[in-house]
């Protein structure tokens, strides 16, 4: 679109992760939030109470779709309809922010895909940790050549908040979710692919419901979750007003094997009394790992010479302090999904890479449903790939 007129965005899940979309909000700059929708009129009112009570505001999404001064959607809803949202929006002509993880299925991801594909309409993956200082830097690492060849990757996840959330709504719930593995690991998953620079093509993995089940308080089915993260709920056994519904795991170990001879695994827990990520890449002349994932408060370490025990590395980074959601990724991936869409050029983020770690999930959690019996991951169909690759970006700093 041409680049001095202005960009009208709507957003379709106005409330909780919605919020996002205010980054985007930049009047001066020829940007401005038009639209929201949300099935929950508090959310709606704290919309308008943002951007003005004039504000179109709907809890039908086919109504803001409908509107010519909506050019561009961020698609924010609960991850079970992100796939009906976004082919809705594309089918219009909208370019489209869609938050991970990118559907709940396969199959979901690919049409996405093909519609995007066909309609020739801008579609752009909320893959944030993309944004990360943590994350770049770790990635700014490999590609310079710091460790070799990258060959092994492995991310352990410490969900400390799962009983705060995840295991309050609609998350719990298998119909809605797929599972935790999918919902959280969609992040990880990516990022290991990223940094190994290749997809994953098997996966076995084990799991189960181990702590959570023993809770008996649930909240009724009419009842709003409290999902807010608060110190008292401790430990995990005492926390209460859990989803009436709870059938997926609560623990997750998956094992993949990469293109190119390379070997991944990820490790979750949702009843850790912290919360952070781990990553660890291992190549040919080194390796390196991330401890804590906290702006001001973190450090990405490198081995490359040989050591005994060295528990502070060869080299340390620390990560910069910066404000922003995410360890800043949040304004960062809205300001480049802006970028996206009235300029062009390419991208961080990757439709294919989000499918790809939608559907190692996906096939992890049927693994584990099935006894760990390993599970091929179908890949991307080759135009798809070809189509959406050429925007992402060959190179990456952490600055």
């Amino acid at each position: 679109m041409d680049r001095n007129s202005e960009l009208g965005i709507g957003v379709i899940g106005a409330g909780g992760r919605g919020k996002l979309a205010w980054e985007a909000h930049q009047p001066d700059e020829g940007v401005r939030l038009v639209a929201g929708c949300d099935v929950d009129e508090d959310a709606l009112g704290r919309f308008r109470g943002q951007f003005g009570e004039d504000v179109f505001t709907t809890t039908d999404y086919r109504a803001l779709l409908d509107r010519g001064d909506v050019d561009a959607v961020f698609v924010t809803t609960p991850d079970y309809l992100h796939e009906e949202h976004a082919v809705a929006a594309l089918e219009a002509g909208r370019a489209v922010y869609l938050e991970k993880p990118m559907a709940i299925t396969i199959a979901g991801c690919d049409r996405i895909l093909r519609t995007a594909f066909e309609k020739q309409v801008k579609l752009y993956l909320g893959h944030n940790m993309r944004h990360m200082w943590i994350c770049r830097k770790m990635k700014e690492l490999v590609d310079s050549g710091r460790i070799g060849e990258p060959k092994v990757g492995w991310c352990r996840h410490f969900c400390g908040y799962g009983g705060d959330a995840y295991f309050k709504d609609w998350h719990a719930e298998r119909r809605y979710s797929t599972g935790l593995l999918l919902q959280k690991a969609a992040h990880d998953i990516d990022i290991l692919h990223w940094l190994l620079g290749a997809y994953t093509t098997r996966v076995n993995a084990m799991g189960g419901l181990t702590l959570y089940d023993r809770i008996e308080d649930r909240r009724t089915p009419d009842d709003k979750p409290d999902v807010s993260w608060r110190l008292e709920n401790w430990p995990p056994l005492e926390q209460t007003g859990l989803n009436p519904v709870i059938d997926v795991e609560d623990v997750s170990m998956m094992h993949m094997r990469l293109e190119a001879g390379r070997f991944a695994a990820y490790q979750q827990c949702h009843y850790t009394p912290d919360g952070w990520r781990n990553y660890t890449i291992i190549g040919t002349e080194g390796r390196i790992e991330n401890f804590g994932d906290s702006p001001g408060a973190s450090v990405v370490r490198l081995w490359n010479r040989r050591t005994n025990y060295n528990p502070d590395g060869d080299e340390q980074y620390l990560n910069p302090p910066v404000s922003g959601g995410h360890g800043g990724g949040d304004p960062r991936i809205v300001a480049e999904f802006v970028r996206f869409v009235r300029e062009g050029g390419t991208i961080a983020t990757s439709p294919v890479a989000a499918r790809q770690s939608v559907a190692a999930g996906c096939m992890a959690t049927e693994s584990i449903r099935s006894g760990g019996e390993p599970r091929d991951v179908p890949p991307v169909a080759p135009e798809l790939a070809a189509h959406f690759d050429a925007h992402v970006e060959t190179t990456t700093t952490a600055d």
